[in-house]
């Protein structure tokens, strides 16, 4: 009888610390009734709350009640299957960001992992993520962890894909997937397409999953053995880390005012007022255009691909201003 007496406790101390997080303030008789006890027990029960370090306040007014703040040390957390398998995922992104923070979000992953029932844990185990920046954009965590699962399975993934451009029609798309990347605010999926023979990249809210997946596949090596660094060039247009389109200028402008708009472009003095710079792009004319940005004399010193993107780009202005003095 002890025994079986203990574990209501308990089994009610963490319906009661679920109810304190669930919102703000709880009026005693609201929580007593939510438990099936006396207003008595629920007093007992946040002492008990209390003495476990969590900081319960009473709350006063007419109906008084109880409200969970935030204390000076860490109690134990209750999180619900959700909120672990989010946790699970947070951490995972974590571990890879580069932010100082990877040893110690690690060991918070071990610590939830560690407690999570089998059927939960299997689900975050799964899970296989590579960061290359923060991610925003909302995404399906089902969809997350279903093409995670294929990763870790080698099995191939059919889906439909919709974008502005293209709306999704037609067969599905095959993909041996390999890699989950977040980068810039948006996951991608990073895959091998054995229709052309060549690697894919697609962007996961743009997926929709089919099922059954395909057959099961050997895994690869993405070009470079690295893939951020593979997707961050696909994203330039090459198949190496660099742009396709390299060239060299001087501004007319001080370091000061050119570095902050470089990104990743070398900015180097050659005197007070003016300023080296080597950029690049995925072609001539976008290279040309975005030095425009500095809105200064720009001399080109290299290559002659890039004075003739200028000439372009200063053909198309011209036109572009007579077009709007002369309306059709």
């Amino acid at each position: 009888m002890p025994v079986a007496s203990s574990t209501a406790t308990s089994g009610r101390l963490l319906s009661l610390l679920s109810l304190l997080q669930a919102r703000r303030d709880w009026p005693g008789a609201l929580l007593a009734g939510r438990l099936g006890v006396s207003e008595r027990t629920v007093r007992r029960d946040v002492d008990r709350l209390r003495e476990l370090g969590y900081p319960v306040q009473a709350v006063k007014g007419p109906d008084g009640g109880y409200r969970l703040e935030a204390g000076a040390r860490m109690p134990p957390l209750l999180f619900d299957e959700e909120q672990a398998v989010a946790l699970a995922v947070a951490l995972r992104i974590a571990v890879g960001t580069g932010a100082g923070i990877e040893e110690a979000a690690a060991r918070a992953l071990a610590t939830v992992r560690q407690v999570l029932p089998a059927r939960l844990r299997q689900r975050v185990d799964v899970l296989e993520i590579a960061a290359a920046g923060g991610a925003a954009v909302q995404v399906d965590p089902d969809t997350l962890l279903a093409l995670s699962s294929a990763i870790r399975a080698t099995e191939e993934v059919r889906f439909d894909y919709e974008s502005p451009s293209q709306p999704a029609a037609g067969r599905p798309r095959r993909v041996q997937p390999h890699h989950l990347v977040v980068r810039s605010g948006r996951w991608y999926l990073v895959g091998w397409s054995a229709e052309r023979a060549d690697w894919r990249t697609y962007r996961v809210d743009r997926m929709r999953l089919r099922v059954p997946n395909g057959p099961r596949f050997t895994p690869r090596e993405v070009p470079g053995d690295d893939v951020t660094t593979f997707l961050s060039a696909r994203f330039k247009g090459s198949d190496t880390d660099r742009w396709p389109c390299r060239g060299e200028v001087l501004l007319d402008r001080p370091i000061a005012e050119v570095a902050p708009f470089a990104g990743d472009a070398v900015a180097e003095e050659v005197t007070p007022e003016r300023t080296r710079l080597r950029s690049g792009s995925w072609s001539w004319p976008a290279l040309a255009a975005g030095l425009l940005r500095f809105e200064c004399e720009i001399e080109v010193v290299e290559p002659p691909e890039l004075r003739r993107a200028f000439a372009e780009l200063a053909a198309r202005a011209t036109k572009a201003s007579g077009n709007a003095d002369h309306p059709r």
